[in-house]
């Protein structure tokens, strides 16, 4: 059923082809002529637009040039050849307004009503395609109701994000990028800069907010904060007092980068309060709606409120060459039609122009073009020829001409969502949700000459998303001519994590992390252990591997300690064969005889052990370290013990007791007291062992750096009771030597084996009181050096006398030398 349109209470009047123009496809164009009316009307009727006190120069150059591409296209054989493309140009000063042009292009071809059918893939609006509004506002109504219809649209300044969703707006298509991509460009250039203490800012409509949402969430989510969220109030001037509360925020929160995401209208009396407030040194950020608006940096004094970086879109300057020699050929017809009060030429005489079609004067009232209409006439400029595209794909004018056909609005939309050509330098092509692959300029203001200026100083560029600036040519409006800084608290220094001072993560203060814990760059906020095997000293972001200590065999102090260890054995082999080659001469027998070899066995077994020291620590060399060592040096101990204790017996005790010595013999004393003292000496360590195994052994507490590899201490009981039994053994040695100190020259080793015994005594107490003073290789290598000095001094105090008379004194080793010295010894005994 008919659907009438909203009436119209103006009346018809005659116009120029600034308006209309016949073709074989009508495009509506809708652009805001005039601001609109100060008092809305109780319901929602059309009133007049044409009020030349009210008359807006921009929406005026966007009407003209659509014109321009449109008579562009016509004139061009190429693009769309044998089919000319016609217009209807309205005036959308109000939202009433912008609704009546918005039905009109939906009537039915031919008549003045919109019908409601149950489906309108047969339905053929007056227009085949919608260029405009320019406002957010009133494109949320015109996409909604044109997306009834599938009847494309296509905007040149409407930016909000909830116009790409296609659910809502299936037919809804735009040629400037959508503020999802300029929220994604100002979050890139935070970032580059490092501005992390932000305030963001957004003019009281869904284009403010919305973008402030998104925006505020996408900074929220990288370690970004925002000191301050607000809304610029709308319809207030510079004396509101919600504007003064507002700048006096901003300067408390004590931020130095401003982000104002809002339409030039409601910027323009924000900034008259920055300045009237003085606030100065501040970079302010900004939408591309306002960066190169005319009346914003025409505000007084706003040169003084710091460096001022915004969007914008990059121009086309061939095309506004051609556009602005077109506009002076126009303007020239204009005034021939002027005196005409019937449509021109141009519209074909039988046009009925609309009350929205009317602008009294407009080409006289028309200033001059600045940068922000020059950008937008490129926007209008495009959609035009992507509709133009969109119908030579349809119309199949590849071969050269096109058949003109009935072009249903749906089939119309499915062609220019697939439109890819360029245009001049920009390539034009939309993506799923009807945005258009085109990115940013990144501009800055520059006050540096007699007038306002803007240089481009950077490139936002979509898929992928990449910010591009060029450092060189910013020039910062600041004392010190560099970068400000925006950031709550300072970094901290590596290796120290943040303890926040609010509900702001990026206000905090710094702590360093101890030794023993690292700082992982994932978790700003606390401090890691290291794992076992790692250390790192304080105020680390890494945890280094511990270095292995051990008495490896390749060091230097290891052959140093190896090498009188070798040479030790040696020795005790050399006087084996020595002492084997004169078994039978006094000096052996007097040693010792047959024992002699149990001695230097049980030495070279205890010199044996110090090989366990070195290299990387086993069970099996923790085993036999100890044990072997202590079990060896006991045979030598009773050995010795037995032969001063037979001296004695012979050339003391036998005259007092005779059946002692006999009795000795007789029952194999020595063979059982150095049998029953090893076994003693054997059953401490096996029970020590027993009790608690000696193993390899991490000792992570000597030092954080190091890992020391050892061998685990066995039992402290048993540990202790073989120390002291040796002890106890080495003390009696010590005072039978000490007691035969005035037996026969030849027999009488006392000086040499008393010394040796204090030299072990001394390197057992040396050991037991650094025990706990070194730890790892040094540890070990001060237990080999006392064991050498014990073995060298033992072995020196008691063999090597006896081969120095062998081989360089062969006259004592005679058994009259031997008598002599028996008998010298019985006569100071019987003198005595």
């Amino acid at each position: 059923m008919p659907l009438p349109a909203l009436l119209c209470l103006c009346a018809a009047a005659a116009a120029a082809a600034a308006f209309a123009r016949r073709g074989d496809y009508r495009l509506a164009g809708l652009f805001q002529m005039h601001a609109p009316p100060p008092r809305a009307a109780a319901r929602p009727l059309v009133g007049g637009c044409d009020d030349a006190s009210a008359f807006k120069s921009h929406g005026y150059c966007l009407s003209q040039a659509m014109r321009f591409a449109v008579e562009e296209i016509n004139n061009s054989s190429a693009l769309l050849p044998n089919v000319t493309l016609g217009y209807d140009i309205h005036d959308t000063c109000s939202e009433p307004a912008s609704l009546h042009a918005t039905l009109r292009a939906l009537a039915r071809k031919g008549g003045r009503e919109v019908d409601v059918l149950p489906a309108f893939r047969r339905y053929e609006p007056e227009a085949v395609a919608v260029i405009g509004p320019d406002s957010t506002r009133l494109a949320l109504t015109t996409a909604a109701v044109l997306g009834v219809f599938l009847v494309p649209e296509i905007s040149y300044e409407a930016s909000l994000e909830t116009l790409s969703l296609k659910r809502f707006y299936p037919s809804f298509l735009r040629t400037i990028p959508s503020d999802r991509q300029q929220v994604k460009a100002i979050f890139l250039l935070l970032q580059q800069f490092g501005w992390t203490w932000v305030a963001l800012l957004g003019s009281d409509n869904a284009y403010g907010r919305d973008a402030l949402d998104a925006l505020y969430k996408l900074l929220t989510s990288s370690n970004m904060c925002v000191a301050y969220r607000g809304i610029i109030p709308v319809n207030k001037d510079a004396s509101s007092p919600e504007l003064h509360n507002l700048v006096r925020i901003l300067t408390d929160v004590r931020v130095n980068v401003t982000v104002v995401f809002s339409n030039r209208q409601s910027a323009r009396p924000f900034f008259e309060v920055v300045v009237q407030r003085n606030v100065t040194g501040m970079v302010w950020v900004g939408s591309e709606d306002w960066s190169l608006a005319q009346t914003i940096w025409q505000v007084p004094g706003i040169q003084s409120i710091g460096s001022v970086i915004g969007m914008s879109f990059e121009k086309e300057s061939a095309m506004l060459e051609r556009f602005e020699s077109w506009k002076t050929a126009e303007k020239s017809a204009a005034a021939e039609r002027a005196s005409s009060t019937a449509a021109g030429g141009g519209i074909g005489g039988s046009a009925q122009l609309d009350c929205t079609q009317r602008c009294t004067g407009c080409h006289t009232l028309t200033a001059a073009p600045d940068t922000y209409d020059a950008q937008a006439s490129f926007s209008v400029y495009s959609a035009v020829y992507a509709v133009a595209h969109g119908l030579h794909d349809l119309l199949g004018c590849a071969s050269g001409a096109c058949s003109k056909g009935t072009v249903y609005p749906w089939q119309l939309l499915q062609k220019i969502k697939q439109v890819n050509f360029t245009l001049y330098k920009s390539h034009i092509s939309f993506d799923a949700n009807g945005d258009i692959h085109k990115g940013y300029a990144i501009i800055m203001w520059n006050w540096s000459g007699p007038s306002w200026a803007f240089d481009v100083i950077g490139t936002f560029s979509v898929n992928p998303d990449r910010l591009s600036v060029d450092q060189s040519k910013i020039l910062w409006h600041t004392k010190d001519r560099q970068a400000p800084t925006s950031v709550c608290s300072k970094p901290c220094q590596p290796g120290e994590k943040r303890l926040l001072r609010s509900h702001h993560q990026c206000c905090f203060s710094c702590v360093a992390c101890p030794s023993g814990t690292f700082l992982n760059r994932s978790d700003l906020y606390s401090c890691q252990s290291c794992g076992v095997d790692e250390w790192a000293p304080a105020r680390s972001e890494a945890c280094f591997n511990r270095t292995v200590e051990f008495l490896s065999w390749s060091e230097p102090i290891s052959w140093a300690l190896l090498t009188p260890t070798i040479l030790l054995m040696l020795l005790m082999a050399g006087l084996a064969v020595l002492f084997a080659l004169n078994a039978s001469t006094p000096v052996v027998k007097s040693a010792g005889g047959k024992m002699c070899f149990l001695m230097l066995g049980a030495l070279a077994c205890a010199c044996s052990s110090l090989f366990c020291y070195f290299g990387e620590p086993t069970r099996h060399t923790c085993l036999l370290r100890l044990p072997l060592f202590t079990i060896s040096f006991t045979i030598f101990l009773s050995c010795v013990a037995t032969r001063s204790f037979q001296l004695i017996c012979i050339f003391k005790l036998n005259a007092r007791w005779p059946a002692l010595y006999e009795a000795w013999l007789r029952r194999r004393g020595p063979l059982l007291f150095v049998a029953a003292s090893t076994a003693a000496q054997a059953v401490l360590c096996l029970a020590s062992e027993a009790a608690s195994p000696s193993g390899p052994r991490r000792d992570y507490g000597a030092a954080a750096e190091r890992v020391v590899l050892g061998c685990a201490p066995s039992a402290a009981a048993g540990r202790t009771a073989a120390a002291a039994y040796t002890v106890l053994l080495s003390a009696g040695c010590f005072a039978l030597s000490y007691a035969g100190k005035d037996l026969p020259a030849s027999y009488n080793e006392a000086k040499c084996l008393t010394c040796s015994l204090l030299l072990h005594l001394a390197c057992s107490a040396a050991v037991l009181c650094t025990q706990g003073a070194f730890r790892g290789r040094a540890e070990a290598a001060v237990r080999v050096l006392t064991a050498l000095c014990t073995l060298g001094a033992l072995l020196g105090g008691y063999f090597l006398p006896k081969a120095f008379v062998i081989l360089l004194r062969p006259r004592l080793n005679t058994p009259e030398h031997f008598q002599m010295a028996i008998q010298r010894y019985t006569r100071r005994r019987a003198d005595a």
